[in-house]
């Protein structure tokens, strides 16, 4: 039988959005979460990039340099949908904070810049949406900017993504004679007035005849599309019968969440224009928490998958995705809330660390600023003030039905830079302000280097860093130098080999032994690192074989070649002997590292570097010397494309040969060329090169 109290929570369910605003960098994503925020009553004032006064966009780093670092979270309400928002960055150096950002959300709009359409970072995040199978519609911003082209725009999501796209709106008018758009589902048009900035409708009439050919067309286009990944409505549509508007908008909102086709829709969130029609798609077409599959997950300390679904009444079940250091409350840990329900105070089991913990304050969380709850529920997103042990990527669950959800795996990073104190006296306030940097950022990475006795701090590029030495100048007043930047190389074997590792000690008492052979082989690239366990008969007792897999992965930690990590491989433990009474954990660990480094010296090492894919914007003017520069930097041209009269040049470059090249580009195009620059790959480093710095190393 069904409760009100349970139909209340199928309703709240049903009219929650969980989504987030996904772009490349400048697409104009933040100035569109800002019109959200406003027209919702969020803000009483929507904030503007170039005045620094946005509100998603809090850090002073952000309104200083106009760029989202941070993801944020707020919530509004529209329509009577509840909507939770994540306003992520579109620089790809952050690109962790879209990751998990998707990882929890149930939808998402991604923004596109109407000239330039689909961007690199625009890949990079769609391919993160493709990742967690996120529902999304596309908002083709900018309409009122000079070479916009709605439909150019929408090709591109065919062109370089190899999506469905299907207009649900087209503009009317363009550039400086953009007056809003028809809705094609309605069959609207919304004009909105001319030299107005704030977005005031002006009216809304039927489609004028001048653009009603157009409007049928693009509308026809619609239905037939929506058809063709809708079985019921291909009925409607086959058997004749007349169908309202209403039938249309639940068959798109069916294909929308099955991602069989991505809705698009334009406007211009600088002027204000087509924002609360976007509002209305959101709550029409993205899904609530009913709509998408129930989590998965692995029963505690077993293999067997469980599932938890959104309901207040199945065991709590949560996710930690995002960890902030606030410095008045302490950590902050933001999780969405998949199954059950719980009140501030309650214990709870974390199923990484196997610890019980209390939850402590909860907060909603409108950028930076605070809202104290007393319960959460499912399909909600909120903060947890006391969660001393929990870090981003963590399951916390009731402690009586545990459950272990799916992680959130990063990027490694691929550039690191030494440090130091300016002031020798602030070297442990340096290290507690480093290590609190690493707890919130999983792909910032800090590291000592013995031989060189430096501390080394690493990133997804070099605006990565530069960010989070200037947040440690600010937030936690630590001040340093820092060293130039260095390529995180990495080393991988070419054959296979085997060896053996044996690790003997008697010391008068009690002696060491462990023993181990080990077969090696080379794996794909990017594929990591492989253990399989082959022992038959005993030859190593089972309880020391995690020492064996351990000794392993230290081996890994520093190749024979230049000293860092080796990645790629397989390894076979097949054979391998005990004593008795000799044998420990830490002698089998010992010969674990032994035999790898052994086994990787025999399968004909060789570094890797890291390749970064490169996209470049320029004037045709500059475009030979655009090229030029990129060859001297061993760079590969792969394409190039011409829109109007830009170049937009595609390719590849190692990352070794990229440092400074934005300073290098602004002086070749007289700083009229832009580009955006993400790790691809690792290519074996040339034998020349490899060579060189062997010798810099004195090897």
């Amino acid at each position: 039988m069904v409760t009100t109290e349970n139909k209340l929570m199928t309703d709240k369910l049903s009219n929650t959005r969980n989504m987030g605003f996904i772009a490349h960098i400048d697409a104009g994503k933040t100035s569109v979460s800002e019109c959200v925020l406003f027209y919702t009553g969020r803000t009483h004032k929507a904030g503007n990039i170039d005045d620094g006064n946005t509100v998603l966009d809090w850090m002073a780093q952000e309104r200083e340099r106009g760029v989202t670092i941070v993801s944020a979270a707020t919530s509004c309400e529209w329509n009577g949908y509840d909507i939770n928002i994540i306003d992520t960055p579109g620089h790809v150096d952050f690109t962790a904070e879209v990751e998990r950002s998707l990882r929890v959300l149930d939808g998402a709009v991604v923004v596109l810049d109407s000239v330039a359409g689909v961007q690199p970072q625009s890949e990079t995040v769609w391919r993160q949406a493709n990742k967690y199978n996120v529902p999304r519609m596309v908002f083709v911003n900018k309409m009122d900017k000079i070479g916009a082209d709605f439909d150019r725009a929408t090709q591109t999501l065919i062109d370089r993504l190899s999506a469905n796209p299907v207009p649900i709106q087209i503009p009317i008018g363009a550039e400086d004679k953009f007056e809003g758009i028809i809705d094609l589902v309605e069959q609207k048009a919304i004009y909105y007035k001319i030299g107005d900035d704030q977005g005031h409708i002006d009216k809304v009439t039927d489609i004028p005849e001048d653009l009603k050919t157009k409007a049928e067309e693009y509308r026809s286009n619609l239905i037939e599309k929506v058809a063709e990944n809708d079985e019921d409505f291909l009925e409607i549509v086959f058997s004749g019968e007349e169908f309202d508007n209403q039938a249309l908008k639940d068959a798109i909102r069916r294909v929308t969440i099955s991602n069989s086709i991505i809705p698009v829709m334009c406007g211009t969130a600088l002027k204000r224009k087509a924002i609360q029609p976007m509002l209305d798609a959101i709550g029409e077409y993205l899904p609530s928490p009913l709509d998408v599959p129930s989590v998965s997950g692995k029963e505690y300390r077993g293999e067997l998958d469980q599932t938890r679904k959104a309901d207040d009444n199945e065991p709590f079940a949560a996710l930690a995705f995002k960890t902030v250091s606030d410095p008045y409350i302490g950590r902050l840990i933001y999780f969405r809330v998949y199954s059950g329900s719980i009140d501030a105070g309650a214990g709870v089991l974390n199923t990484i660390t196997g610890k019980k913990e209390r939850m402590g304050r909860i907060v909603k969380m409108h950028a930076d600023d605070r809202e104290e709850i007393k319960r959460v529920s499912a399909g909600d997103i909120a903060a947890a003030v006391g969660l001393k042990d929990t870090s981003t990527g963590h399951t916390i669950c009731d402690e009586t039905q545990p459950i272990i959800l799916e992680n959130i795996t990063f990027p490694e990073p691929v550039v690191a830079v030494s440090v130091e104190p300016k002031m020798k006296s602030d070297k442990d306030k340096l290290q507690e302000a480093l290590l609190k940097m690493a707890d919130e950022d999983p792909t910032f990475k800090v590291s000592y280097n013995d031989e060189t006795a430096e501390t080394l701090i690493s990133g997804m590029g070099e605006f990565h860093l530069e960010i989070m030495v200037d947040r440690m100048k600010r937030e936690l007043n630590v001040e340093c130098n820092t060293g130039k930047p260095q390529v995180a190389y990495r080393e991988t074997i070419t054959s296979s080999s085997g060896a053996e590792g044996k690790f003997i000690r008697q010391s008068g008492g009690r002696g060491q032994y462990g023993h181990c052979v080990l077969e090696v082989e080379p794996k794909e690239s990017g594929s990591g690192f492989e253990f399989v366990d082959s022992i038959k008969g005993g030859a190593i007792p089972r309880e020391y074989i995690p020492a064996v897999r351990k000794g392993i992965i230290e081996g890994l930690t520093s190749g024979n070649l230049l000293g860092y990590p080796v990645v790629d491989i397989k390894v076979n433990l097949i054979d391998g002997s005990f004593h008795d009474v000799d044998s420990s954990e830490v002698a089998f660990t010992i010969a674990g590292s032994m035999a790898v480094k052994d086994a990787i010296r025999k399968g004909n090492p060789v570094a890797l570097e890291p390749i970064m894919k490169i996209e470049v914007t320029t004037p045709g003017d500059f475009l030979g010397e655009v090229i030029g520069d990129l060859n001297r930097r061993r760079g590969q041209v792969s394409e190039t494309t011409s829109i109007t009269d830009t170049q937009i040049i595609k390719g590849s470059v190692p990352l070794g040969e990229s440092f400074g090249y934005a300073n290098t580009l602004r002086s070749l195009t007289q700083g009229r060329a832009s580009f955006s620059m993400e790790f691809e790959r690792y290519d074996e480093l040339p034998k020349s090169i490899l060579k060189d710095k062997m010798e810099d190393q004195g090897k």
